[in-house]
């Protein structure tokens, strides 16, 4: 993957804010697009980002290779990897869910993941009193007569982002910094995992990427 590349993946909502200061009109698509396409364009919006989420993405490398969690991590894998823990997040509120019509929803939009949610080997589910009751408050929304799939995937993955960003954070920075640019600023919710099933999750979608 070239910088450029990496540039191109980043979420627009960074670009009409990093390093605006004073600015409300945000970086023009033009002079965005001759910023990518030039070695020294790239070196300020690498700084601009670089000042708003941190340098491990960014940092100059001896080789000038790309970080590796950026080459590791491509936008469809990280929606996938944060949907299935947003599935395992919810699984208290999912395994509490017995109305037809709701079961067939979860089933056809998770697909594998509503398995997962149904694992308890996986996870057993064991949360808060309050963190289970929040839970099936939101998905209970999300459920409601009318709402089309893409309503839930949205409330998993958002879900899956914090946890998985709650635990990168602390053991890969460089791929809390590459999620965090893959969307738009986003207020990170209480992350309730346990890290082993996080854990868990990123090391069997990180194999079944390099077996592909």
């Amino acid at each position: 993957m070239s910088l450029h590349s990496v540039f191109a993946e980043i979420h627009p909502d960074w670009y009409r804010q990093a390093g605006m200061a004073g600015h409300d009109g945000g970086i023009d698509g033009d002079l965005l697009r001759h910023a990518c396409d030039s070695a020294l364009g790239r070196r300020m919006l690498a700084r601009w980002l670089m000042r708003d989420i941190g340098g491990e993405v960014f940092a100059p490398r001896p080789d000038g290779a790309i970080a590796a969690a950026v080459v590791r991590w491509p936008r469809p894998q990280l929606a996938a990897l944060s949907r299935d823990l947003g599935a395992l997040a919810f699984a208290p509120a999912i395994r509490a869910e017995v109305r037809r019509e709701p079961v067939r929803q979860l089933k056809r939009a998770l697909g594998n993941s509503y398995l997962l949610a149904l694992d308890k080997q996986v996870w057993d589910g064991r949360s808060e009193p309050a963190t289970v009751k929040q839970l099936q408050a939101e998905l209970t929304t999300s459920l409601a007569a009318g709402q089309d799939d893409a309503v839930l995937h949205g409330l998993l993955e958002r879900r899956g982002r914090s946890e998985l960003h709650a635990w990168v954070v602390q053991h890969d920075p460089a791929l809390a910094e590459w999620l965090t640019l893959q969307y738009p600023r986003e207020a990170r919710l209480q992350a309730h995992l346990p890290e082993q099933q996080v854990l868990f999750l990123h090391d069997h979608h990180l194999a079944r990427a390099r077996a592909s």
